[in-house]
């Protein structure tokens, strides 16, 4: 930095040289010292004109966000660096993730084999969709194959070998705490009516009224219940998907008139010499699809079968957390280099687990390899982002009305997500642009 002299200092140089040059030194310092502090208290050369951490008033501790303009520079911060619980704010890195690894065209695939015998074997492979609409569909196709008869339909479950369920998944009946499994159904959820008599229905139209229905409905009250397949009693959750699966398909292949002799729950298909593939299934949804899905309802199931498919198709078959935990994390690494992907432990694909930490720093590198997928993001109100709430924890992500990305995350209770978003908003936002 280069300083011209007053002109007092000027006429003082000829006659007083060392004195003028001390002088001269002293305000080369003084301005220097101003430079930085401003560019602590306004980041980003004084565009925002806002002290850094003001829009979170004094509660600084567990908190912080960020604000960076369309070439991904912060222009504004508050502990960028401070590594915080996400929640489903992590589904925009598992969506990216699963973008690069899987391609945009993924489809996930069900496979049926039959003996011999006329056992059906259903191997499922992690599709996320399988709702009752899919594999009614997939009962055409099979009738169309020439399927019959069943004698006994039996469920593979070989293509995960998970040592525990989703990390951070709790033991309520709430549809956010289903298990995963490779034959996941309707989201492993049941939509229930029980009437005033403790009459047990499908409160679903396209969804019959299953014999786990019976059981899961066990004392609930009248009214409408949508919950879990584990309920809140105990259940071995392998076996559980299975017998959900294998209900259903039954019920549908009798509709069809197909008959099904019964239902066998877990059995892994026999050698190829004793089947044969009737029918490989591939989603009608595509990779696309299945993420606005995942985002749009913050579907914890959706995002951990990604999250889990990310890992298998990296590193083949059976599917496993660690598997999934290397894939995703390499892809960001080669995405947002490794100290940006640095700030990142993802333990699970939903951003369930306490364990999962980020900063503002790194989710908004995040945000700027998502710019390509911005549409999948829900628009509210005028900004379009993904938000995440647990207990103590609320955090947004996403992109302000001219585009410039901004992460929020709140890990003390004592802050208003809503109200910090709408100051970003007006602070950063299309009516405060300078880009």
């Amino acid at each position: 930095m280069k300083l011209a002299l007053l002109p007092e200092e000027r006429s003082l140089c000829p006659l007083r040289v060392h004195d003028c040059a001390s002088r001269y030194r002293q305000r080369q310092v003084v301005v220097l010292a101003l430079c930085l502090m401003l560019l602590v208290v306004f980041p980003g050369g004084g565009l925002s004109g806002h002290a850094a951490c003001q829009a979170l008033a004094n509660t600084q501790g567990k908190n912080a966000y960020g604000v960076a303009d369309r070439d991904g520079r912060m222009i504004d911060a508050c502990n960028p660096d401070l590594p915080l619980i996400p929640a489903s704010v992590l589904k925009i890195g598992t969506a990216l993730a699963a973008h690069h690894i899987l391609g945009d065209d993924y489809r996930f695939r069900t496979e049926f084999y039959v003996d011999h015998r006329d056992n059906l074997f259903i191997k499922g492979f992690g599709d996320p969709m399988l709702v009752t609409e899919e594999m009614a569909f997939i009962v055409e196709q099979l009738h169309r194959s020439g399927l019959r008869r069943v004698r006994t339909l039996y469920v593979d479950s070989s293509a995960f070998a998970l040592t525990d369920q989703v990390p951070g998944r709790g033991g309520s009946t709430n549809p956010y705490d289903a298990p995963v499994g490779p034959l996941s159904v309707n989201f492993n959820t049941a939509y229930l009516a029980v009437d005033a008599e403790g009459g047990i229905h499908s409160a679903e139209p396209q969804t019959p009224t299953l014999p786990l229905f019976r059981e899961l409905a066990q004392g609930l009250s009248p009214g409408l219940h949508r919950i879990n397949i584990c309920g809140s009693g105990p259940c071995d959750l392998e076996t559980r998907m299975a017998q959900y699966g294998g209900e259903l398909l039954h019920n549908l292949l009798d509709k069809a008139g197909i008959p099904v002799v019964a239902v066998g729950g877990l059995q892994k298909v026999p050698p190829d010499d004793q089947v044969r593939l009737l029918y490989r299934h591939y989603s009608t949804w595509s990779l696309a699809e299945i993420n606005v899905a995942m985002l749009e309802y913050s579907s914890n199931v959706i995002a951990n079968l990604l999250f889990l498919a990310c890992g298998a198709q990296r590193y083949g078959y059976p599917a496993t957390w660690e598997k999934a935990r290397q894939a995703v994390s390499m892809e960001i690494t080669h995405l947002v280099g490794q100290e940006r992907a640095a700030g990142l432990n993802q333990e699970e694909g939903s951003g369930l687990s306490r364990r999962n930490r980020v900063t503002v720093r790194t989710m908004l590198s995040l945000l700027e390899a998502f710019r390509p997928y911005t549409d999948l993001l829900r628009q509210q109100g005028k900004v379009s982002m993904k938000t995440g709430t647990m207990t103590g924890v609320a955090a947004a992500a996403g992109y302000l009305t001219n585009g410039r990305a901004f992460v929020i995350l709140l890990n003390e209770s004592t802050n208003d997500r809503s109200a910090l978003v709408q100051r970003l908003e007006g602070w950063y936002g299309e009516s405060n642009s300078a880009e």
